[in-house]
């Protein structure tokens, strides 16, 4: 049996993430999933569209802090996060 060597991209959500309404769209259907890594992991993908030196820049918080919320398992403060998705220029909101 021959087998031919198939290359794959590796898919970077970042690369799409271009605009609020993309971010907000994004960020909708994580939240809908309701899995706090997967979350994490997303806000990691914007940050990285956005640059992480600019969301240290726009929190006050560390370049290496940041890094630090948005590994797997980590446990960051709400205010953490409401303060970077100010920064992504999107907003929590609660609907019935």
């Amino acid at each position: 049996m021959d087998f031919e060597m198939i290359n794959l991209t590796v898919f970077d959500a970042s690369e799409y993430l271009d605009s609020k309404e993309m971010i907000a769209e994004y960020l909708s259907q994580v939240l809908a999933d309701g899995d706090t890594n997967e979350l994490l992991e997303a806000m990691g993908n914007i940050a990285k569209a956005k640059g992480m030196a600019q969301i240290a820049k726009d929190t006050g918080l560390g370049r290496e802090s940041l890094y630090k919320t948005f590994q797997p398992g980590a446990k960051p403060r709400f205010e953490t996060v409401m303060k970077v998705l100010h920064s992504f220029g999107v907003k929590l909101e609660a609907r019935a």
